[in-house]
């Protein structure tokens, strides 16, 4: 999916301008983003990857007139409205009008310091081997998809080597959208320079990404 996300390699956005000594949120607000998204999240109506591929499909001037966790609550009104939480009247009303979907937990608040710990793994076991060994030179394919996809648009059509096999991990294309965890065999694949920004690029520099096999093919 070529969303405003996705940004790697993009012209005329301006410099990457980290912010030193950034602290976890600028305003109290922010706070109460994160823990209402968490929160939500627990409801177990929906994926982290169907989340991500909410915040994807924004409109590209609100993705990008909107800060992060911005981003974050205009996507969960979305996930909210698909699953039957919550009505636009009551989005634009802030009043309950009629009730809605039951979740299947609820986030309590002595069980927050457990379900962060805990977190969220995703690692899954597959019955093949790796289709890709460690030094292998790999292709990875050109595709433009609608859906969700964790490739991102910079990396595609291009040689790299692997550099380490990370696992067997959810497959989030398929995840995102209701077809299952469909896990793969996941990769560290490395590119030059050159073959990421081409001629004239600093063949000092190198790019990784985290790729799944489906995204692979043999040179």
């Amino acid at each position: 999916m070529n969303g405003p996300h996705d940004l790697g390699g993009q012209h005329g956005m301006g410099p990457v301008a980290p912010e030193p000594n950034e602290p976890y949120f600028h305003a109290e607000w922010e706070k109460r983003a994160l823990g209402v998204t968490l929160s939500c999240g627990a409801f177990g109506a929906w994926t982290i990857d169907e989340s991500r591929h909410a915040r994807e499909n924004l409109a590209p001037a609100t993705y990008l007139s909107a800060s992060y966790y911005e981003i974050w609550t205009r996507a969960l009104e979305t996930l909210l409205k698909r699953h039957g939480f919550v009505t636009q009247a009551e989005l634009d009303g802030g009043h309950m009008l009629e009730k809605g979907a039951a979740p299947k937990r609820v986030l309590k608040a002595e069980m927050v310091p457990g379900v962060l710990a805990k977190g969220g793994p995703c690692d899954r076991p597959v019955d093949q081997r790796p289709g890709f060994v460690v030094g292998e030179r790999v292709r990875t394919k050109n595709f433009n998809p609608t859906t969700h996809t964790r490739l991102p648009r910079y990396a595609r059509a291009k040689i790299g080597t692997i550099e380490a096999v990370q696992g067997s991990f959810v497959f989030p294309d398929d995840n995102a959208h209701g077809r299952g965890e469909s896990a793969q065999w996941l990769y560290t694949v490395v590119f030059d320079g050159g073959e990421i920004w081409g001629e004239g690029a600093d063949p000092t520099l190198t790019v990784s990404i985290d790729a799944w096999e489906s995204y692979l093919e043999h040179v």
